[in-house]
């Protein structure tokens, strides 16, 4: 299957699916939504098939010359424009359209991969708009916008718009995990959840630093010992490691503060993720009560933070709360 790696899009993969079995693709598709959810992906793994000289079209080979070509970035009929700057400039576009001009090098078809659309301004778009409705023979404009901006209507009017939806908890936990297979199951869930479906945006969530004290802070509150004293040392030495974080604080208060979220969801009766099934101490440890007032003491670190507040300090006092 031509899609069998994407995951948790199966409105799009059936609608290309469907285009490509039966040799009616469209000119010019639009790949929108949130940014990190697999529209280039798409975009990029259509382009590989579509490049295979196989005669069945179940998906790129992998060893005939146009696989081979565009597998190593370098197949004369794939071409990929990208905003400059802060935007898709019109030189850009200008210099597209003489390059349509032509016909495909080698194969019969030219694809076109045109991401950030959404940054196109009014004079880039209305050159592209030229192009769009006098398509050039043997081309194919896959653009990708995220959903963050508007795309001119005149642009999205004149492609066949393939909707890209964010994904569940467990989808992104799978594409995060293929990306990152020195995560653990937890720690993969635990960023999943952060992307608020778009795993493509966890690679600058994932900071081994922040997982490993995330995961050595929880390990401290959940099992503080019986000596007080050593447990306020632990403490105050995490809040020290937390301070000295040059960029990743706020995702590892993110992620202390998801820790206590879905302790107090099983609490509540609510299904445990079978990743954590190694932490039930908090089942035992603490009552909703005391979870709230965790998820608090974390919020209320996260709003001294954005004060300016002393880091060193903020991150004392909050893991003094935890360790409660």
């Amino acid at each position: 299957m031509v899609f069998s790696n994407i995951i948790g899009q199966p409105k799009a993969v059936k609608l290309l699916s469907r285009a490509m079995t039966t040799d009616r693709l469209a000119h010019a598709y639009l790949f929108s939504g949130p940014d990190g959810v697999g529209k280039t992906t798409t975009a990029i793994t259509l382009a590989a098939a579509l490049f295979c000289e196989q005669t069945e079209r179940s998906g790129p080979c992998g060893h005939c010359g146009g696989c081979v070509k565009f597998s190593s970035g370098n197949h004369p009929d794939f071409l990929t424009i990208r905003a400059q700057g802060a935007a898709i400039r019109i030189q850009q576009i200008r210099e597209l359209k003489k390059k349509l001009s032509f016909s495909p090098f080698e194969s019969g078809l030219r694809v076109v991969l045109m991401e950030d659309i959404q940054t196109m301004r009014r004079e880039a778009g209305n050159s592209l708009l030229k192009i769009l409705e006098e398509p050039p023979p043997d081309n194919l404009l896959l653009l990708i916008a995220s959903d963050s901006e508007p795309v001119l209507p005149t642009i999205v009017s004149r492609c066949q718009v393939i909707p890209f939806l964010p994904l569940t908890i467990d989808q992104s936990s799978v594409v995060v995990g293929s990306l990152y297979p020195e995560l653990s199951g937890e720690e993969a869930r635990s960023l999943s959840v952060l992307s608020g479906g778009c795993p493509g945006q966890v690679q600058a969530r994932n900071n081994e630093e922040v997982l490993r004290l995330r995961n050595e802070c929880i390990q401290a509150v959940v099992e503080p010992g019986n000596d007080r004293a050593k447990a306020v040392e632990l403490g105050l030495d995490l809040a020290g490691r937390m301070a000295d974080l040059k960029e990743g604080l706020e995702t590892l208060f993110d992620l202390l503060a998801l820790f206590f979220k879905e302790s107090m969801v099983v609490q509540l009766g609510g299904t445990e993720n079978p990743e954590t099934v190694s932490l039930t101490a908090p089942r035992e440890r603490w009552n909703l009560q005391q979870l709230s007032d965790k998820i608090l003491a974390v919020e209320a670190a996260r709003r001294q933070l954005a004060r300016n507040g002393n880091k060193g300090l903020v991150c004392e006092v909050l893991m003094l709360d935890l360790c409660k």
